[in-house]
């Protein structure tokens, strides 16, 4: 067989060659997020004959969350597992889901993430030069405090870190209390050395980062949903061949929404091993907070007409 023939034949057999794509996401390798990530990652390699790569790059190394979002927007970045608050920041629509206790639970986060309200701010994605893939939520929301914390008033004037998003800004500030925007890798050491004296987390975080350490209370209040967007750029999502694309979304849908489901558990976990430190861990619910909730909702209705929408599908 001539050698030119040959050739062509065994170029024809061989596998397209891989693209390697980066995908950013803040939190470090313990956390589900990550650990989802990389299931992801292998996944779609496997799924299309390795011809996506996804490098994951946890713990902030490719910035932080508004520096990833401006190099998805350009193209430098492909994929991120990202919280909503740049999108909040930019578009009131997108911070409706810190309303405080809209859900009683994960089971009822989740209901709400894969609802109406939520199927429409993922489309509405492409705003921001994204292609939504999927909502996923770290645990719900707790605070822990560097020192005891018995009541509401106690919060007042307490440095609280928060995520740099308004509305979750807006809740502390109806408590007195004043928030404090920090990159997450900061906040071990800023809380330790107390910069901050309180922090809004999940007890996943509070026991893989190891911040009941220096806590002197725990508040289980579970009073707000985290929630992340799974996106790609889309400048490189069009580069992608559309049956990669397809596998890429189902994966990703697939993999988020147990992710999600999972947290549940990952909740009941690890309160059970925050309890079993010397750290006071003290139930608290809506009451607690007193008008500050109330508050607030009359505050943000006024903002954005789909925080009713989605009342109204929590309420179902």
């Amino acid at each position: 067989m001539h050698r030119s023939l040959i050739l062509g034949l065994l170029l024809l057999a061989a596998p397209a060659s891989a693209e390697q794509y980066r995908l950013g996401l803040i939190t470090p390798p313990p956390h589900q997020w990550t650990i989802t990530a990389e299931s992801i990652a292998a996944q779609i390699k496997d799924a299309t004959d390795g011809r996506v790569e996804i490098l994951v790059m946890p713990s902030g190394q490719l910035g932080n969350e508004a520096r990833i979002l401006q190099q998805l927007q350009t193209g430098a970045i492909d994929f991120a597992l990202l919280t909503s608050a740049e999108f909040a920041n930019r578009s009131d629509d997108y911070g409706v889901f810190y309303a405080p206790y809209l859900a009683k639970d994960t089971q009822d986060a989740a209901r709400l993430l894969r609802g109406e309200v939520a199927g429409e701010l993922l489309d509405g994605m492409g705003d921001f030069g994204l292609h939504g893939l999927a909502w996923g939520m770290a645990g719900m929301r707790q605070v822990v405090t560097t020192g005891e914390v018995h009541e509401a008033a106690d919060l007042d004037g307490l440095r609280i870190r928060t995520v740099p998003l308004a509305p979750e800004m807006a809740f502390w500030s109806l408590l007195g209390a004043a928030p404090t925007p920090m990159p997450l890798p900061a906040l071990y050491d800023a809380f330790a050395n107390g910069q901050v004296d309180a922090m809004q987390i999940d007890h996943e975080g509070t026991w893989n980062s190891g911040y009941y350490k220096n806590a002197g209370t725990i508040l289980d209040s579970r009073h707000m949903i985290f929630p992340m967007a799974a996106v790609a750029s889309s400048r490189k999502w069009q580069s992608i061949g559309a049956d990669d694309r397809a596998s890429i979304n189902a994966i990703f849908k697939a993999q988020i929404a147990a992710m999600v489901d999972l947290y549940g558990e990952i909740d009941a976990i690890n309160l059970a091993r925050l309890r079993e430190t010397d750290v006071p861990v003290i139930e608290v619910g809506r009451d607690w907070f007193g008008t500050a909730v109330d508050d607030w909702y009359t505050e943000w209705r006024a903002k954005t007409p789909l925080l009713a929408r989605l009342e109204a599908e929590a309420a179902q």
